[in-house]
């Protein structure tokens, strides 16, 4: 029997492919292991929104091939679709492969595995003009939620941003090929799946009859045994009064959303060419919290942006002060040759890019304790899915995504368990199961 791995670096629309191509690899009989054992096929799905992600792209490619000289290694992801022909010319390469050709790899790997070539292959279609690639998905193999990609694709082109040119325009699943992935994770045991996109709120924009995100989460709320539903990123601009009215009574949407708002300066919005700013922003966040109960927020950050002062980053602090998000990804701005950015004047140095994420972080670690000590006084009663074991502790989210820990002598991953929360450490809610 042939053994595979992949390694799946990046977004959850990465995981969701990653997830398609395990699920064809097995049916046709291979054995999927992890990325540290011994295999005949290793894939590896690479990322490139920065810098650093092609470097830590390129060092895992080549960790692989030393580890598996004598394997069929395909590249595929963002990293491979901007620079195949460097993809190419890594030794020990047998295939790139583009984002739009995904659902080939399965095929063409199991084809090179029985069929050995010298050259590497190139595998690449014109991600502009490309259809939604559709790729089926079933139950997770070691993870307890499934992600559902139910678009591709972002038609922003904000200035700082390589993945435009990585995944093409806009294209939307059909709601019935959506339906038919949740139903079958949900058939094979699944109980919490995420709906994520490149640009997951312009789902259906391209779409000839009108079917929305809003429409869509009404639809799979009412899959029987689906118990959570949870969405990927979101831009403030997306999350508009009429998004809202349709969806706040969908009760198996959970109250956790992500938000993409970059910075809290309108200024350094405009710089960013963002759809938004901070007034609509806070009027869109304000409504939101006002229709959906216990609601917690997470959002990224870039640190750092051409032309950011110190005043402009004062305003961010203040805004995220003032909104008290639960969790904040927060990066130094990384250039990327080929986006307006990366010629803007005023590139701001690095150590204050990384002393500007430093004061940010500190500042999100002081609200993120004072909420979930909130949190723990407002919710004596907690219903968690718990995910993995270490030994001592199973963890899990609560509906709210607060991440909880408890002591247990076994794992209960993939069970619904109510906790008491007793305490935290700012990180980290602990309880005792009820």
């Amino acid at each position: 029997m042939l053994k595979a791995c992949i390694y799946t670096l990046g977004c959850r629309v990465n995981q969701y492919e990653s997830d398609a191509i395990m699920r064809e690899l097995s049916k046709s009989g291979v054995e999927i292991v992890g990325h540290e054992d011994p295999c005949d096929i290793c894939i590896i799905n690479t990322c490139s929104v920065t810098h650093e992600s092609d470097r830590k792209s390129k060092q895992i490619i080549r960790r692989l091939i030393s580890k598996n000289p004598h394997a069929v290694t395909v590249v595929t992801g963002c990293y491979s679709q901007i620079n195949p022909q460097n993809a190419m010319k890594i030794p020990g390469v047998s295939l790139v492969c583009g984002n739009n050709d995904k659902s080939k790899i399965a095929k063409m790997a199991l084809e090179l595995a029985r069929n050995r070539k010298e050259e590497c292959t190139l595998c690449m279609s014109d991600i502009y003009s490309s259809k939604f690639d559709t790729m089926r998905v079933g139950a997770p193999l070691v993870r307890v939620r499934a992600f559902i990609k139910i678009q591709d694709g972002c038609n922003s082109k904000c200035a700082y941003c390589i993945i435009p040119y990585a995944r093409g325009c806009v294209r939307s699943a059909s709601k019935e090929d959506v339906m038919t992935d949740v139903n079958t994770v949900v058939n094979e045991g699944c109980r919490e799946i995420v709906l994520t996109g490149i640009e997951t709120a312009a789902y259906g924009k391209d779409l000839k009859n009108g079917h929305s995100l809003g429409d869509l989460i009404l639809e799979v709320n009412e899959i029987e045994d689906l118990k959570r539903i949870r969405l990927g990123s979101l831009d403030p601009a997306s999350i508009t009064k009429e998004f809202v009215d349709k969806i706040k009574n969908a009760d198996k949407l959970m109250p956790h959303f992500h938000i993409s708002m970059q910075s809290g300066c309108t200024k350094t919005l405009n710089e960013m060419k963002r759809k938004y700013n901070i007034d609509m922003a806070k009027k869109n966040i304000g409504y939101l919290r006002k229709c959906i109960p216990n609601i917690m927020l997470s959002a990224d950050v870039i640190t750092g942006f051409p032309n950011e002062t110190e005043e402009d980053f004062s305003k961010t602090l203040e805004f995220f002060e003032n909104e008290k998000f639960l969790h904040l990804h927060i990066f130094p701005y990384s250039k990327r040759n080929g986006t307006p950015a990366a010629e803007m004047k005023n590139q701001v140095p690095e150590e204050i890019k990384k002393a500007r994420l430093h004061k940010l972080s500190h500042q999100q670690k002081v609200i993120k304790k004072a909420l979930l000590e909130d949190y723990i006084k407002q919710n004596p009663k907690i219903e968690v899915l718990f995910e993995s074991f270490d030994g001592t502790y199973i963890s899990g989210h609560t509906p709210s995504f607060v991440e909880v820990k408890v002591e247990s002598d076994r794992p209960r991953k993939c069970e619904f368990l109510f906790v008491e929360p007793t305490h935290t450490d700012g990180e980290f809610v602990y309880g005792k199961l009820i």
